[in-house]
């Protein structure tokens, strides 16, 4: 599959005519035509309805041009950061983050960068914990903040905080009418909602495995990619979820309860290559400091550790 192909694919799927497609991308039709073929006898799957007016996308198709833009997108941000670090015009700092990160004091951290390194080109990858550390190692990111303890020689963990885990309930539920903390027990027989789907391990293995330490069996358990979509389908009455206490700022139509178990918590935890001694990665351990000295709301749930983390 060759990049040249995404980007005839792309042209084609937005125009949804492939005479207008060539015309924009300066060929003829016939070897535009072929190249998609190709493309789809690669990938083994129709992505185009040809005998439609204007063409249409199939199933497959609207897959694939999603993640054509993603690919063809990331190629662009790495070309410029590439260009821009090479003239010496800005250093390029690059943060892995699990989403659940956004609701605590991720976006202080970077405004902080971004007010102290003026010339700091901050760019922030969303990336679930197990993929943040091969993005370290590949120099993909430089820094990243997840929730799983995954062990490497080649990285140093920094665990932030222990933060307490709650129980997102629909607004009707039997459990919501309390605020409460609530035996992890509660969950047994309640449809669950878990995420992300992939890739694992994940939040989602860790919330499971702490139902299985107290002998908790739930109803049917639904997997989901993302915590927006978790917490959309809790407020659709689809079952409960389990997340990080940050995460209650994200919607006010469900309602929330603390899990009373001292294990019920999930840790945040900074990640880097070993023996970087980066200035921007002390600044950040700095702005951590200070940030918790501070005691901001959305770390009331949350045991402070940084302190005492440790590389292990």
């Amino acid at each position: 599959m060759e990049l040249r192909q995404l980007r005839y694919f792309v042209t084609v799927a937005r125009e949804r005519n492939f005479t207008r497609a060539a015309e924009q991308l300066h060929i003829a039709q016939p070897p535009l035509s072929r190249q998609i073929q190709q493309l789809e006898d690669e990938l083994g799957v129709r992505l185009l309805v040809r005998n439609s007016r204007p063409v249409r996308l199939t199933d497959a198709g609207r897959f694939f041009y999603e993640q054509a833009l993603q690919i063809l997108g990331r190629i662009e941000q790495a070309k410029t950061a590439t260009r821009r670090l090479g003239q010496a015009e800005r250093s390029v700092l690059s943060v892995g983050f699990v989403s659940s990160t956004l609701y605590g004091g991720l976006p202080q951290v970077v405004r902080n960068l971004r007010k102290d390194f003026p010339d700091l080109d901050v760019q922030l990858v969303e990336l679930m914990s197990s993929q943040q550390v091969e993005a370290l190692k590949s120099g993909r990111i430089d820094v990243g903040f997840g929730r799983i303890r995954v062990a490497d020689p080649a990285v140093e963990r920094l665990i932030m905080r222990e933060e307490r885990l709650v129980m997102a309930l629909p607004d009707g539920h039997p459990l919501a009418t309390s605020v409460e903390p609530l035996s992890i027990t509660a969950l047994a027989g309640q449809n669950l909602i878990v995420y992300p789907k992939e890739p694992r391990p994940s939040f989602a293995d860790a919330v499971l495995s702490l139902l299985a330490d107290h002998g908790v069996r739930s109803g049917e358990v639904l997997e989901v990619r993302e915590l927006q979509a978790a917490l959309g389908l809790v407020a659709a009455e689809m079952g409960v979820c389990v997340v990080p206490a940050s995460a209650q700022a994200l919607r006010d139509d469900i309602h929330y309860r603390p899990i009373a178990e001292e294990a019920a918590t999930s840790p945040l935890i900074m990640v880097y290559r070993t023996n970087d001694g980066s200035a921007y990665i002390e600044a950040i351990k700095g702005y951590i400091r200070e940030m918790y000295d501070t005691h901001p709301e959305w770390l009331h749930d949350s045991r402070v550790t940084l302190a005492l983390a440790r590389r292990d």
